[in-house]
């Protein structure tokens, strides 16, 4: 209580705090607008049997359950992100622009910003055709070209609105927009899924429903264990000689995360995952025999959730280190620490501190991919004992939520540290 009453002591602050609440209630107005002709409740049947989706609904806050004008959300600029992340280590370029400070980060931004329009395009068409192949008369038998391009032009729209709103919230510099954007989707929609984790139990079976909360509690307090844990490495740094007179050196340490990747190996595996399936139920009603009997085969593999959950576990496992090897270089950081007169007490600066610091981040990389995994798969394991839909994709949901709690609130807190300097 006494933090918050420093927070809204400070003018500046409060003001921004009130800005970006109001933007986040902004969001979920407008994510209440649908679109006009759409079957809400034969597209929410639709999304319960369709993981990708399910994921798309709850990033966006249930604005694709509802069809909404921002039914995409921010999934577009996160896939382009992804994108130029990786785009990054192939093209010189880029990694150029990446090396360029302030500057470099604003163009890849900017070319982030380009490639989510027409992304969003696509992901909009791609949904749309989705919906019509579905038996379930989700869209207007009587769709024409126009209404189609209606609803492209209007979910882009939405997305490129949120990317806008993103910005201004960052702007704030108390969260980062685009993540609190999720957060607020994710959080408008536990409600919904509380209502019918709840509705789904008799009261007979209350003791179940104390352990599925006992093991959410647990989960949180996982997922503040591995988001906060890092490893310390001793950094000494030598002596300097400045005529007659000689500094001593001064040792610190260089503090390496257990989770670098954060929620990003997820998302990359839920996308590979539910790719196969997403395609093969364009060719389940294919007209040649061996197409149709392949899609169809392709999709009741994926069903099968023992099959679904070690295929995801084993990708959240390895994006955990692809990812981490992609925003994590040991060269340039051993690099940087000789520059600097640093070093590693006992290791050679050069070559074999970077060989020191690529096996120290690889074993604690280790932890935090099974981790992430053991997250990515608790939903499934739950869902198979308690054969509910309920707490689908729930561990995913925690990790983002209590992330974006941390992040904003040490954003938040040095803001705070900074005023506390001002006024000395």
């Amino acid at each position: 209580m006494n933090t918050l009453r420093k927070i809204f002591s400070i003018p500046e602050l409060r003001n921004s705090i009130l800005y970006v609440l109001g933007m986040l209630v902004l969001f979920r107005l407008l994510a209440s607008i649908p679109v006009p002709g759409i079957n809400t409740d034969n597209l929410r049947l639709f999304l319960e049997g369709n993981q990708f989706l399910g994921l798309l609904n709850i990033f966006s806050g249930g604005t694709l359950q509802n069809f909404s004008i921002l039914m995409l959300g921010v999934g577009p600029y996160i896939t382009s992100s992804i994108i130029f992340q990786l785009l990054t280590m192939v093209v010189p370029r880029l990694e150029e622009l990446s090396k360029d400070g302030e500057f470099g980060q604003k163009k890849i931004n900017q070319y982030t910003r380009y490639l989510s329009v027409p992304l969003a395009l696509i992901q909009a068409y791609s949904l749309v055709v989705l919906l019509r192949s579905s038996s379930l008369h989700i869209l207007p038998l009587d769709m024409t070209w126009f209404d189609t391009l209606t609803i492209m032009v209007v979910a882009t729209a939405g997305t490129t609105f949120l990317m806008w709103i993103g910005e201004l919230i960052t702007e704030k510099k108390v969260g980062n927009g685009i993540s609190l954007l999720i957060f607020a989707g994710i959080v408008a929609s536990l409600p919904t899924s509380i209502g019918n984790l709840i509705g789904a139990y008799d009261p007979s079976q209350l003791p179940l429903l104390i352990a599925i909360v006992v093991l959410v509690l647990i989960t949180i307090v996982g997922v503040v264990f591995i988001t906060e844990g890092q490893r310390n490495i001793p950094v000494s740094y030598a002596r300097q000689v400045q005529g007659t007179r000689v500094g001593s050196g001064m040792t610190t340490s260089l503090p390496l995360r257990v989770n670098m990747a954060g929620v990003i190996p997820i998302i990359f595996a839920i996308s590979m995952v539910t790719f196969p399936p997403l395609i093969a139920q364009f060719f389940v009603r294919a007209q040649t025999d061996w197409i149709a009997s392949s899609a169809n085969w392709v999709v009741s593999m994926f069903q099968n959730q023992t099959f679904y959950g070690i295929i995801y576990f084993i990708l959240v496992f390895a994006f955990t280190f692809f990812y981490t090897s992609v925003v994590v270089h040991p060269d340039r950081m051993a690099e940087n620490l000789q520059k600097q007169g640093a070093f590693v007490p006992g290791i050679r600066p050069g070559s074999q501190t970077a060989t020191y610091l690529t096996n120290v981040i690889m074993r604690i990389t280790l932890a935090g991919a099974l981790f992430l995994s053991i997250i990515a798969v608790l939903p499934l394991v739950v869902q198979g004992f308690l054969g509910t839909n309920a707490l689908s994709i729930g561990g995913t949901s925690i990790l983002i939520v209590v992330s974006v709690a941390i992040e904003t609130w040490k954003q938040i807190d040095g803001q705070l540290s900074m005023r506390s300097y001002d006024g000395v």
